[in-house]
């Protein structure tokens, strides 16, 4: 079963990709609350590129690396992917209001479903505003 979290962005689709797949622009948004950050983030933006970001609390305390392969790529509508035995996509839709970026992934079997979902949707939040403040 797949989660699935979405937000609707009022920016251009190129504004709204390079943002989700520029280094520089994910150590800024890409965080579930103000006590954590990404310090450093990598992309090879291909069918079979790395990505990874740096995820760590920002007391010290603990962080981990979310990485993976990109499994396929189509320009300003899709990215799917590979992180462990997991899987993700981000679609790229682009409506009257904005763009519609929608994430579906597979969940970790460690912490529920719902705190999940919520984690994933606050990223996706920080994303919209990021964009919006542009």
């Amino acid at each position: 079963m797949k989660v699935t979290v979405e937000t609707t962005v009022a920016a251009p689709i190129e504004t709204v990709w390079r943002a989700y797949t520029t280094p520089a622009d994910i150590v800024q948004w890409n965080a579930a609350s103000d006590d954590w950050h990404t310090t450093a983030a990598q992309v090879d933006l291909r069918e079979g590129g790395a990505f990874s970001s740096r995820m760590e609390a920002r007391d010290g305390s603990q962080g981990f690396d979310f990485a993976g392969t990109y499994t396929r790529i189509v320009p300003q509508r899709l990215i799917e992917y590979a992180f462990g035995d997991r899987t993700g996509q981000v679609e790229f839709d682009e409506t009257a209001d904005g763009v519609r970026v929608r994430v579906s992934f597979d969940p970790e079997t460690t912490f529920p479903i719902e705190y999940q979902r919520a984690g994933w949707l606050a990223i996706l939040d920080n994303f919209a505003r990021h964009v919006a403040a542009r």
